[in-house]
């Protein structure tokens, strides 16, 4: 097991002497401590986002981030006169992230106590390690990835939409309709492999198997014909959802064999998972092949099960079986599936490969 510690994915800053010196109310002008900037900078860059928990007027206060450059890096953030723990809770349940991957810095050792108290998963620091915090190993993924990059554009577009969503009083069919949902199924290239392990890897309700694909496995599978290895994506109104599905297929004369689906928790009420399947389905009915899917129950991908079985896949008995190697990975099923032609989404607009165009592999893998 590895001794590296559970990432950070949100950062919940203190304002008061932590991020500006002084104290707003009473000082009225206050600036960016030494270090501060750099430090956002840094952290968003590296897709952590960043919130604010801070007994102030919100007013007044988010003005005052507003000047000093800095509003625009903070999502869901929690401006009153409440308990520290109480904000840093509401965050991480607006953000729907576990508190073991929320941080709290704040200058005040009675607010780290009680952030501590109340939520003891909440890993604290104090404003002199301010600096300190990008050489952590907690606050440094092993890869950067083009998502992870725009993670807090992608967030607070989720925002948008969510209160859009709130907002529609029609049939949920109307709202998705109402997104312009367009989806993109590619082969993916060297430059987006990084996306699709880093997928694998933070993907546990919709991951088929639970297995995490190392980037260099998938790089070794790129140039073989008998694989594809393809990316999902999706955006709509809002902006990009950005990498939201991986799928390694491995194709044989009579059956194609699903070996990994994965796809982004976030956009299973869009129906991404649902449109994946479905053109699946269509690009195995049109090379006149079976479908074979890999699929190990775990504690926290049974959604993906139910996907599965709405997509017609079963545990049916069928010669095409033959044509695969016994399964290596413990107690993974596999499901099968005889697809048939399917309709277009109503709610998804989809630019995707024709997978028939490229010649089979006979070498089992």
């Amino acid at each position: 097991m590895s001794d590296r510690p559970v990432l950070v994915k949100c950062l919940v800053w203190d304002l008061d002497n932590t991020v500006w010196d002084g104290t707003l109310l009473e000082d009225g002008e206050v600036d960016l401590r030494a270090g501060v900037l750099a430090t956002v900078e840094e952290l968003d860059r590296r897709g952590i986002l960043q919130s604010v928990s801070s007994r102030n007027d919100h007013d007044p206060t988010w003005r005052r981030l507003t000047e000093l450059g800095l509003a625009d890096y903070f999502v869901a953030p929690r401006i009153g006169w409440g308990r520290k723990s109480d904000a840093v809770r509401a965050i991480a349940e607006r953000l729907d992230f576990a508190l073991t991957t929320i941080a709290f810095i704040d200058d005040q050792p009675a607010e780290r106590a009680e952030v501590r108290y109340h939520l003891p998963e909440v890993r604290c620091y104090t404003a002199e390690q301010v600096a300190e915090l990008v050489s952590l190993a907690e606050f440094s993924p092993t890869t950067v990835t083009v998502d992870a990059r725009r993670r807090r554009s992608m967030y607070q577009a989720n925002l948008r939409r969510e209160a859009a969503q709130a907002d529609f009083t029609g049939p949920d069919h109307d709202f998705l309709r109402s997104l312009e949902l367009v989806m993109r199924i590619g082969r993916a290239t060297g430059e987006e492999l990084s996306r699709v392990s880093e997928l694998t890897l933070r993907t546990s309700q919709m991951n088929a198997t639970g297995v995490h694909y190392p980037d260099a496995t998938l790089r070794g599978l790129l140039d073989d014909a008998g694989h594809e290895v393809l990316v999902t994506t999706l955006a709509d109104r809002f902006g990009s959802h950005g990498a939201v599905g991986v799928l390694l297929l491995r194709r044989h004369p009579g059956v194609w064999h699903l070996k990994l689906l994965a796809t982004s928790c976030r956009v299973v009420s869009y129906g991404a998972g649902t449109a994946i399947l479905s053109w699946l389905a269509d690009q195995a009915a049109r090379a006149g092949v079976h479908l074979l899917a890999d699929f190990r129950p775990t504690d926290r991908n049974r959604m993906m099960d139910i996907a599965y079985r709405f997509a017609g896949f079963g545990d049916g008995g069928c010669a095409c079986r033959d044509e695969l190697p016994p399964a290596t990975e413990p107690d993974v099923r596999r499901l099968h599936l005889v697809p048939a032609a399917q309709p277009e989404s109503t709610t998804i607009r989809l630019t995707a490969p024709d997978l028939t165009t490229r010649p089979a592999s006979s070498v089992p893998g």
